[in-house]
């Protein structure tokens, strides 16, 4: 499995653009199509002369368990019940995470 992932935030990216920790890839030519398909789109509704948003200079392929193991960041956390403070990756969903009250009413 392949993630398209945003560089800066290494967040998971969905068809449309957006954050979405459940998208993968079979093939990584199915990942550089979402990513061609992500700078039509950009080219022709968002460009406006300067390439700092293009995604293909924006968005990055990797396979998943070098994602999750050497590129994807982790952010601090606080523990809704507790209060003490964790590490988490940051594709994590609210529901899987002790930060959430959706996580503690289960």
């Amino acid at each position: 499995m392949y993630y398209l992932y945003e560089v800066s935030s290494t967040y998971i990216i969905g068809k449309d653009g957006r954050p979405d920790h459940l998208k993968s890839y079979k093939t990584m030519a199915a990942a550089k199509a979402a990513q061609s398909r992500l700078r039509k789109l950009w080219l022709a509704i968002e460009f406006d002369g300067c390439y700092d948003n293009d995604p293909l200079l924006r968005y990055a392929i990797a396979e998943s368990a070098y994602f999750h193991k050497l590129i994807e960041k982790t952010r601090t956390a606080k523990n809704l019940m507790s209060g003490v403070e964790f590490r988490e990756p940051v594709n994590t969903p609210g529901y899987m995470s002790p930060r959430s009250e959706s996580y503690w009413s289960m």
